[in-house]
């Protein structure tokens, strides 16, 4: 895979699929859909991945180009878990914002019928509040959205952590600054060195990743995602500036590439990532 630095997109690093060297893979995703008939590709892994998937309350206000939850997005959430087991499927609702329309009450009664539905097929649920990046407030004007204030923020999370208890579901959050351990919510580990150890039968020599906020618990990974190429149009993601640089980048997908979009240039520079198996306890069964 060659993944381009998304500060100087002619600085390429060139990233190993291979089995030898890749301990886990978490996927994000909001729609597996796309995937589903095709995990046994991934049997090569010997089934060290896990599967963060997104499931908010918006409509397509919101989340224009998301297929129905009711209809596809739950039922395919309950079909991944059957077959990967619910500690491989791990539900995020996130980001959290408020509106006239997205109260604080909508959320609390959205969250309910979620967690009804999907706490017998995951562990936990992972929540976070919105940050409003510039480009996120751009994008999200015509929602009239807006960040939970600090006391908001406590609201909401007591509201909703009995709800997922009720519903054999914990709450964590990722990378906010605010504590909520009174309510027996801890901070995030969204790339989850436990998780995958439990996943795989073996130990990882691995620490927190340097290079994300001090709040994110990730554990030291490689991010082979790329900024502007998501279809799903979610007017809250920072991830895309426009929809039409979207349009412009899948467009140039090449399946054969190993660019995500896009073909090297003359001015590209690719460099090699070194990298090696950080597994020091491999299972009883390997």
């Amino acid at each position: 895979m060659y993944v381009p630095n998304p500060m100087n997109i002619h600085m390429i690093s060139k990233v190993s699929l291979s089995p030898e060297v890749i301990d886990g893979i978490v996927f994000w995703t909001k729609n597996p859909i796309p995937m589903m008939g095709r995990l046994s590709e991934l049997d090569k892994y010997k089934g060290r991945y896990y599967f963060t998937y997104t499931i908010n309350s918006y409509g397509k206000d919101a989340e224009p180009h998301l297929p129905s939850k009711k209809d596809d997005l739950i039922p395919a959430f309950i079909e991944l878990s059957k077959k990967l087991g619910k500690h491989r499927v791990c539900w995020r609702y996130d980001p959290i914002f408020l509106s006239d329309k997205y109260t604080v009450d909508y959320h609390v009664q959205k969250y309910e019928y979620l967690a009804s539905r999907l706490g017998p097929y995951t562990e936990k649920c992972t929540v976070s509040f919105i940050d409003m990046y510039d480009r996120t407030q751009r994008n999200t004007k015509e929602l009239n959205s807006r960040a939970p204030s600090p006391d908001e923020e406590l609201q909401i999370l007591k509201k909703l952590v009995p709800i997922a208890e009720r519903n054999g579901i914990y709450i964590d959050t990722c990378s906010e600054r605010r504590a909520f351990s009174e309510l027996g919510v801890q901070h995030a580990h969204c790339i989850d060195k436990n998780r995958l150890e439990r996943i795989g039968g073996y130990s990882l020599d691995v620490g927190k990743d340097k290079n994300q906020r001090l709040e994110c618990g990730c554990f030291s990974s490689i991010d082979i995602g790329s900024y502007n190429t998501c279809r799903n149009g979610c007017l809250y993601c920072y991830a895309n500036f426009n929809s039409e640089l979207v349009e412009r980048n899948c467009a140039l997908h090449n399946p054969e590439s190993p660019l995500l979009y896009g073909e090297l240039g003359p001015d590209d520079v690719i460099k090699e990532r070194d990298m090696k198996s950080q597994i020091i306890m491999p299972g009883l069964f390997d």
